[in-house]
């Protein structure tokens, strides 16, 4: 495969090129589990049964409007057909336009991109990043603002007179470094629909030179000192920012994801510490930022990649403040952190680990949540446990502390998938975003898919078997896990579970592969991957994956975000990307009128047209009639 392949690699894949886990070698145990599958399933697929609306039912936290709502009426639009082209659809009675696009101009005076030169290194961060994902709206005083992630660069797209994009000056680098991270922004609506406030003092552009600090039970760890940091407490940039969450004091959560594909080695020679295979850590990268910046050259700078894969915190309403890695919620490749306040206070933060067939976790405070109180400590000082699922639809939270795992607080911190391999966590199809529903005391997690299930183990060794809320071996649709706390307290140690849905392809398939009853040829789609409520208590699905439109994925058409009803499990189609495009967050305005969406790496000359640089954009969509839309 040759090098300009692999620049168009998804992450997930590139690390499965760089890095192959092994093969099982249990392979009779796991044809006993395939071969088992069919009637456990039978027990955990409880949509559209009595059984999954009590359940949920149950579970309501109220019962006024959501349980009064006749399951017809929760969807307030006509649901479309899948469609493969280069462009956005939404239901009739809905418009869209563009908000951001990559390399618009976030601040007065700053040229819009050059669509044969890119963007300089002078402006490169002063203007909208790549690749947006994960978003939240703060309503700050009267001005609303945006804070959103850019998870990654494409390579030729932004040094296009370079051979296949590689850097070939610290300038170069830079480009790259500063068109990534985080923006935040403050955006109005006018007679021109919603634009962004040029000269807001809350528009910032946070990258990879961004000074942060480090806290909670890693920091100042030796782990994670280096020459230029001796302390341990100071470290520069955020990197593949994913999924992202809100706290309760309005504070912005951007997660760190496939943070290894930025460190590398100029040194073939160098002996890679035997840590760096469990996330991933290689000598060649995409980037070639070793080459030019030491600090991505591990061969000088061995602990810099343990100073990344965080959970970062960042103040929207202060640009001039000092974002914070928060350690105490694990170093790995973070999709999201879903934040919810338990029955006592305390603070949950549930996270997943988007790689197949890693874990997923969460973190409870030690102290309590009071408004307008010191948060400081919150996100620091507390518990993380990660999830071991039965096959039985029961569940519990592992703790993750010196005495479960054999290993110090720091190193918790620094190796969480390590910890979590240690206790003995179920191996999940990659979970991506949690979402918290509103209305019911539940959470969902996104398993994007995982065609390694059943045939390979993880990278740390840890077995892959089929079965639980994992039930299909080679899954290229992955499936949506749900799960409702013991004692209705986000907080409590156990659980129970079943699957909301099972993303498959009826069309094609007769077997498990079909999916779950409420799929359809319809409403079908694979790999479900950002994950939101609104305040109605409806789940928003969004996917990245497969929209070759061909074989198993025949008829799926492009990349697409659709909305589900927990109750009865209906889900309907509601929005299609333009080809190549993953859909990858939302937010709300403040009068909930407007849904905030991201389009990402459209392969179309979108959103332009014809002739033009196809561009990450955040699409605002209305209701023709100004009405409520979540």
């Amino acid at each position: 495969m040759t090098e300009i392949d692999k620049n168009k690699l998804s992450w997930d894949e590139w690390d499965e090129l760089q890095n192959p886990p092994p093969a099982v070698t249990d392979f009779d145990r796991v044809v006993e589990s395939a071969i088992s599958r069919r009637s456990f399933l039978g027990g955990v697929l409880a949509i559209g049964s009595a059984a999954a609306a009590m359940g949920t039912l149950g579970n309501l936290m109220s019962s006024t409007s959501v349980q009064a709502q006749d399951a017809a009426n929760r969807f307030a639009f006509k649901p479309i057909q899948a469609f493969s082209d280069n462009t956005v659809h939404v239901p009739d009675g809905y418009s869209w336009k563009p908000l951001a696009k990559w390399g618009q101009p976030l601040f007065p005076n700053v040229p819009d991109i050059d669509p044969i030169n890119g963007v300089s290194v002078e402006n490169s961060n002063k203007v909208f990043g790549e690749n947006t994902d994960g978003m939240e709206l703060f309503v700050i005083g009267d001005h609303q603002v945006i804070a959103l992630n850019h998870e990654y660069v494409n390579n030729e797209t932004n040094l296009p007179h370079n051979e296949k994009g590689m850097p070939k000056s610290a300038d170069d680098v830079k480009i790259l470094q500063n068109l990534q991270g985080v923006t935040v922004m403050e955006v109005a609506e006018g007679e021109k629909g919603w634009e962004i406030v040029l000269d807001s003092p809350f528009n910032r552009r946070i990258h990879h030179n961004t000074p942060m600090k480090l806290s909670g039970p890693a920091a100042g760890s030796d782990l994670i000192k280096t020459e230029a940091d001796p302390n341990g407490t100071d470290c520069l940039g955020t990197f593949n920012n994913c999924g992202a969450g809100k706290t309760p004091w309005g504070t912005y959560l951007t997660c760190e994801e496939n943070f290894n594909g930025y460190f590398g080695s100029t040194d073939p020679n160098f002996a890679m510490p035997e840590d760096f295979k469990r996330y991933g850590i290689v000598a060649e990268t995409r980037y070639g930022y070793e080459a030019f910046d030491p600090r991505f050259d591990v061969s000088k700078n061995p602990n810099e990649p343990r100073r990344a894969g965080y959970v970062v915190e960042v103040d929207p309403s202060d640009a001039s403040s000092t974002p914070v890695k928060r350690t105490a919620l694990g170093r790995i490749k973070h999709e999201n952190a879903a934040v919810v306040i338990a029955r006592d206070g305390r603070v949950v933060v549930y996270m997943g680990d988007d790689e197949r067939g890693e874990f997923l976790y969460k973190f409870v405070s030690s102290g309590i949540y009071v408004p307008g109180g010191d948060t400081s400590r919150l996100l620091d000082e507390g518990t993380l446990y990660v999830a071991k699922f039965s096959d039985d639809g029961k569940g519990e939270w592992l703790a993750l502390t010196p005495d479960t795992t054999s290993m110090k607080m720091d190193e918790i911190c620094v190796f969480t998938r390590q910890a979590a391999s240690k206790v003995g966590a179920t191996t999940m199809d990659r979970p991506e975003w949690v979402a918290i529903n509103p209305v019911a005391i539940e959470a969902y997690c996104a398993l994007t898919n995982n065609t390694n299930r059943g045939v390979k183990t993880n990278a740390g060794g840890d077995e892959m078997p089929v079965g639980g809320a994992n039930p299909r071996e080679k899954n290229a649709y992955g499936q949506i896990v749900r799960w409702y706390p013991e004692n209705d307290d986000h907080a409590d140690g156990k659980f129970t579970w079943d699957l909301f849905v099972m993303a498959g392809n009826p069309d094609v398939h007769k077997d498990t592969y079909a999916g779950s009853s409420n799929i359809n040829s319809g409403n079908m789609f694979n790999s479900p991957d950002g994950m939101m409520f609104d305040s109605t208590g409806l789940l928003w699905i969004q996917t990245d994956g497969e929209d070759t439109n061909e074989g198993d994925f025949l008829g799926q058409g492009n990349n697409q975000m659709l909305a589900g009803d927990p109750v009865t499990g209906r889900i309907e189609r509601f929005l299609t990307a333009p080809k190549g495009a993953e859909v990858t967050g939302m937010t709300w305005s403040a009068d909930k009128r407007t849904v905030f969406v991201g389009i990402q790496h459209p392969d179309a000359p979108f959103p332009d047209g014809e002739g033009k640089l196809p561009r990450s954009t955040i699409v605002a969509i209305k209701r023709d009639d100004n009405a409520l839309i979540g």
